[in-house]
């Protein structure tokens, strides 16, 4: 049996072992198309029953070399690359909802997704209820409805950085018959894995630390192989019961535990596209490669910082579980012992104008729209990533509208708190 490698050596060599005498680094195949000789095979291949590749739209050997690397960390059975995180989020829902079903989420998960879920997904149809995760699992339990076929949640959220009791919300999905969706984007699997919290699919905005350089934007969507479709089949007929697109095909029976990842190649991706380009997971494998060496220095240098906020007294308040008085800190060292991530949300004593003058004062830290990148970059989401909520949307997302969302990056961290130092003063 082949030794199971820990997670510092998956970063470096999942996903893809090079032959006698073939690169060392993971090619780019930077093809629309694949040639056969044989029509019966290609034929094949079109009817799912044969592996291997015609399109890349549907598959490609370096987004899958990559994805088999994400799998890995997150130690699921399978994932798909999307073109961005909001995709990811999209088709891990979608790929289990139609029109007339709906999804309970944390309230406290990323602008976009708030949107998409809030907004967009109503108008194909699914309906979306948003819960305090925070609340009883008995509050959120009265969520559900009879059509209910999923509960999402954040890791860390962003940006309020509230850290998910996943086993509650595992617990509670389970009770319901549903899978547990999880987008662990600022943890990475590096300082936590759902999965082994009870969480059933996993998602990733792989654009940010997995990324890490801000070179490609794209998303991950991970499965455990964990839950039980045909157990709830009439909930996800989708997956459980014949696809007259291919022949009558019934996912889960055909493909097992990668029935789900196989649905959302052979549907969605067929029908919807949101494929990475070959060259855009060629540069996110190298990111890869460094992110449990970045993710280490990232938490070492957001520890200092917010613990020099925190003793600030023109800071009003600060949230990173790693302060031992923050509200989280027993879910943190719960779910991240080992760090949580490089992002931290924090107040000045003040009004926006004061967030605001605060960041137009800093001269090393870029004012971005990024996130858990190499370089510390600030933000107001009030003022931009969620300005599209109203200050009663941003409180119940569990937004401050003096929040600012500061990313540590993984400069020398005397440089970044004195930044912060001159900008305060």
């Amino acid at each position: 049996m082949e030794k199971e490698l820990r997670r510092a050596s998956l970063c470096v060599r999942a996903g893809y072992q090079p032959k006698n005498g073939e690169p060392v680094e993971m090619p780019i195949i930077q093809s629309t198309t694949f040639k056969y000789d044989d029509s019966d095979e290609m034929a094949q291949l079109f009817d799912l029953k044969k592996e291997g590749y015609f399109y890349t739209r549907l598959q490609n050997p370096t987004n899958d070399m990559v994805a088999a690397k994400i799998a890995a960390l997150e130690g699921g059975v399978g994932c798909v690359l999307t073109s961005s995180g909001q995709a990811a989020n999209f088709y891990a829902v979608f790929n289990i909802c139609e029109a007339g079903d709906h999804i309970v989420t944390s309230n406290e998960i990323y602008g976009g997704t708030y949107n998409l879920f809030g907004v967009t997904l109503k108008k194909l149809g699914i309906d979306c209820t948003f819960v305090s995760q925070e609340a009883s699992e008995e509050e959120i339990e009265a969520a559900f409805r009879p059509n209910t076929k999923a509960l999402f949640g954040e890791t860390i959220s962003n940006p309020g950085c509230a850290v998910l009791d996943i086993e509650k919300f595992a617990r509670i999905a389970h009770k319901m018959g549903v899978p547990l969706i999880v987008d662990n984007t600022f943890a990475t699997p590096i300082n936590c894995r759902p999965f082994e919290w009870g969480a059933d699919i996993v998602t990733h905005s792989t654009t940010k630390y997995m990324d890490g350089m801000a070179t490609q934007v794209g998303g991950a969507v991970v499965d455990s192989g964990h839950f039980d479709w045909m157990a709830h089949a009439e909930k996800f007929p989708g997956l459980t019961t014949p696809d007259e697109s291919y022949h009558g095909l019934t996912y889960v029976k055909a493909f097992g535990k990668m029935g789900y990842t196989t649905k959302l190649v052979a549907q969605l991706m067929r029908d919807l596209g949101s494929i990475p380009a070959p060259q855009n997971s060629f540069l996110l494998n190298l990111g890869l490669q460094t992110l449990h060496l970045r993710m280490a220095q990232h938490c070492k240098n957001a520890q200092r910082v917010a613990e020099f906020l925190h003793d600030d007294p023109r800071v009003a308040w600060v949230h990173y579980c790693g302060l031992p008085d923050d509200a989280h800190y027993a879910l943190g060292q719960k779910y991240l012992p080992n760090g949580s991530c490089g992002v931290i949300a924090f107040g000045l004593k003040g009004d926006r104008d004061t967030a605001i003058r605060f960041m137009d004062s800093l001269k090393m830290v870029n004012i971005a729209t990024h996130v858990a990148d190499a370089r510390t970059c600030v933000l107001h989401p009030a003022s931009h990533t969620h300005r599209q909520l109203s200050d009663e949307q941003l409180r119940e997302a569990g937004i401050a509208p003096d929040l600012i969302r500061l990313s540590v990056g993984i400069e020398d961290v005397e440089d970044i708190l004195d930044d912060i130092r001159q900008a305060l003063g």
